[in-house]
């Protein structure tokens, strides 16, 4: 919902949906996806 100012900070990017989905990121999917993989997330 956007609300998170600091999002970089507090990693709301992390949250995924129970089935393992990318879901509800304001910064939009693939901004999401490019912070995990930048973590070292590796997506299915």
């Amino acid at each position: 919902n956007g609300r998170n100012p600091i999002a970089v900070i507090v990693p709301c990017h992390r949250v995924i949906g129970s089935n393992g989905t990318l879901t509800g990121y304001a910064g939009g999917l693939e901004r999401k996806a490019w912070l995990l993989k930048h973590e070292g997330i590796t997506l299915l």
